[in-house]
């Protein structure tokens, strides 16, 4: 059986399966270092940055272990990518006999039930949903897992998925007429049988604080954790360990009472006429707020007038509504359910209008349409490094984002595990030859409401010198739809912009367009991976502090300040420094890559905290002139053809 050491080696396994193997040393060392955690049952902490190999360095080792493990990955795509791509290479080559899972949460798979409801009830649904419904039903014969990813011709968002998808507010578990035939069923009894799981973040932290009624059973089964894209854990874990209401979990529950009511318990016209009055309360709620999205601090709204008369009215018409519901109890499943969940609703409901309990953010935060309440513990520390310390296994973190400036202490303190063995492993790439970091002079201070004018200018000089794509990107979507008006003007080239098109879709167009111009917010800023030409210029317009009147932010500083704690340099600075580090990692993708990285915000240079962003970014040549950036762009261009 071969070791962990001998499968990254120049005639190991590694480089027999794979063509063009490299050995690099960090790649090694982070599989040694992963290989004694297991060992020990204990906790390790990696910064593995752009092209360490970490994927590789952190499966071969569980492949090669005896016990079960979790992969847990930042995104879907990531999750698909490993469990498609990665994962079978080498399972193929180290451990044929493993068995490897695939995960995802509820709402990714087909619920037969829902299926059903929704041909039965196609008459009250728009003609978008039953046009979508025909497609849905026509895969449901064929499909074997059920996974709704399969469902390529569906667009992304697509209107029908909440009729054909469940939702832990309305599965009816073992109760469901179909439990024995459901695909997440099917999926989770896989999971449980197999050696290797990958599931995302989302998913295992529904698990381990039970959010999800019948499941929970996957986690005390595995020896060994692996959380990749680890720097999203601690605001994901936030999200699991407190609590939310939306208008759209009430509006949904409102319009499945009315349709039920309209099919299957005709004689149930009160509970569909107190739904009607419940629906206009939500509407009345929303517009108490201004239309345009925004987070707030539901602390201060809580007692505006106003609102404390729409929010006692929807409790009142709730719990009607609720009492509507439990004259007809026992009658049919899916009412049983709703009236379950009309229950739950009002108790976390109920919850979010007491504001004044103490170690939580209280916020909102808006759509056009829709509002949700959050409970927030200000910090998850206690909690998940408390279960880690109950529970014998091997815990891994890793991303290219952990440090700032060498030290893992602003993400460890947020997780409680401050005792975890912490390790640095090095990019192989050589940023000094294959890129320039371009800090423009005579930029406008970051808050100039006239900033965007010289943004353009610089935007609209790298897009002509570079014959590759171009990427920018902005901390707020005002100043994104700003600049894509103008360059739209002025630019040639196509421009492609964050929520035009599905984030896939996008990608794909840019990097199959060679010369594109993207303009993307923060879902841009990280999980992003074009290589060669397809992107060879990095904008970012400013530093990527959090929003000033982001409530969490707020609750977390106000904290802070209350225990005499520098609230800007332990809680503000280490995390525009990560955010940073995800933008400046778009750029060079491989050892091939080179390109210019623009960040256009002086306050790198006129700070003296501009120093830690510099000291945790990659080792790339420097310059103050925008010229000397775009000469080298054009330079490498040039050597590039030539070498072709």
């Amino acid at each position: 059986m071969p070791t962990v050491s001998s499968i990254f080696q120049p005639d190991g396994e590694l480089a027999s399966t794979i063509d063009n193997f490299q050995p690099r040393p960090s790649q090694t060392t982070m599989a040694q270092a992963i290989e004694k955690t297991l060992k020990k049952k204990s906790q390790l902490v990696v910064e593995a940055e752009t092209g360490t190999g970490k994927t590789f360095a952190y499966l071969a080792p569980i492949l090669l272990s005896k016990g079960k493990a979790i992969v847990s990955t930042g995104t879907k795509n990531l999750q698909e990518q490993l469990f498609h791509r990665d994962l079978p290479v080498l399972r193929k080559k180290l451990a044929p006999q493993k068995v490897v899972a695939l995960l995802k949460g509820r709402s990714n798979y087909l619920c037969l039930h829902r299926l059903e409801q929704a041909k039965q009830q196609a008459g009250q649904l728009p003609k978008e949903i039953q046009d979508q419904l025909i497609t849905v039903t026509r895969w449901s014969t064929t499909t074997r897992s059920g996974d709704m990813g399969e469902l390529n011709v569906l667009p992304e968002g697509a209107a029908v998925l909440p009729q054909v998808t469940s939702t832990q507010d309305n599965c009816l578990g073992r109760d469901c007429p179909v439990y024995d035939d459901c695909h997440l069923v099917q999926a989770r009894k896989q999971a449980l049988e197999a050696d290797v799981v990958v599931v995302n973040h989302h998913l295992f932290f529904a698990d381990m604080a039970l959010k999800d009624t019948g499941f929970g059973e996957l986690i005390p089964a595995v020896d060994t954790v692996v959380f990749d894209e680890a720097h999203q854990i601690p605001d994901i874990a936030s999200q699991y360990f407190g609590e939310t209401v939306s208008t759209r979990q009430l509006s949904e529950m409102c319009e499945e009472i009315q349709r039920l009511c309209l099919t299957e318990l005709k004689d149930l016209s009160q509970a569909s006429a107190m739904a009607r009055t419940l629906l206009q309360s939500l509407r009345d709620f929303r517009l108490l707020f201004p239309h345009d999205p925004m987070r707030g601090n539901w602390r201060e709204w809580r007692n505006k007038e106003d609102i404390v008369e729409v929010t006692d009215r929807l409790d009142e018409r709730l719990t009607l509504l609720i009492d509507v519901l439990k004259t007809a109890q026992g009658r049919n499943k899916d009412l049983d359910n709703l009236l379950e969940r009309a229950e739950q609703h009002r108790i976390i409901w109920r919850q979010l209008m007491d504001v004044e309990r103490t170690g939580y953010s209280f916020w909102f935060e808006t759509t056009p349409r829709q509002i949700s309440l959050h409970q927030t513990p200000l910090s998850v520390a206690k909690t998940f490094g408390g279960y880690i310390k109950r529970n014998n296994m091997s815990w891994i973190f890793t991303s290219a984002t952990l440090a700032v400036n060498g030290n893992f202490e602003f993400f460890t303190r947020r997780l409680g595990i401050e005792q975890a063995d912490t390790l640095v492993l090095e990019s192989p790439f050589d940023f000094k030859k294959q890129a320039t970091l371009c800090l423009p002079r005579y930029l406008p201070d970051a808050n100039d409401r006239n900033r965007h004018e010289m943004l353009t200018d610089i935007a609209k000089q790298c897009i002509t010198h570079n014959d590759g794509g171009t990427f920018l990107l902005f901390t707020s979507h005002r100043m994104l739809q700003q600049m894509a008006g103008i360059l739209r003007e002025h630019v040639d080239n196509e421009i492609l912009v964050q929520g035009e098109s599905n984030k896939g879709e996008l990608l794909e167009r840019f990097t199959k367009a060679g010369n594109a111009v993207l303009l993307g917010t923060s879902s841009f800023w990280e999980g992003v991976d074009v290589r060669g030409n397809a992107l060879r210029c990095v904008i970012i317009d400013k530093l990527p502090f959090a929003s000033p009147d982001d409530p969490l932010l707020n609750a977390r500083v106000e904290d802070a300040r209350l225990r005499g704690v520098d609230a800007f340099g332990t809680i503000q600075l280490p995390q525009a420094v990560i955010a940073l580090k995800q933008g400046a990692g778009r750029l060079i993708r491989d050892k091939y890559d080179s390109g210019i990285l623009v960040v256009c915000d002086n306050r790198l240079v006129t700070r003296q905290y501009g120093k830690q962003f510099l000291a945790s970014l990659p080792a790339m040549s420097r310059t103050r002139s925008l010229d000397t950036a775009l000469e080298f762009l054009a330079h490498k261009s040039s050597t590039e053809e030539q070498n072709v």
